[in-house]
């Protein structure tokens, strides 16, 4: 084999495992993409429902006070002469 087959030859090798190396990384890069999507959307959903139990908490108290300041205008009202 002359030495320019050689290096060609060997160029080829290099190339390749490079080449087959670098869509390795690319492919586990992706999967932790993946899995980090998923345990972000995880995070959102309990974010979400997190948020909605606020917000009935928040409504129930203002329905609370609603319903107190109506009574306090009924007593006020009916305490004048």
């Amino acid at each position: 084999m002359s030495k320019s087959s050689k290096a060609v030859l060997g160029l080829s090798v290099l190339l390749t495992a490079a080449t087959v190396v670098g869509v390795h990384l690319k492919q586990r890069q992706d999967q932790q993409r993946l899995r980090d999507g998923v345990i972000r959307d995880i995070e959102r959903q309990n974010r979400k429902k997190e948020n909605i139990r606020l917000l009935g908490e928040q409504i129930a108290l203002t329905e609370q006070l609603e319903a107190e300041r109506k009574k306090m205008l009924l007593t006020e009202g009916s305490q004048k002469p």
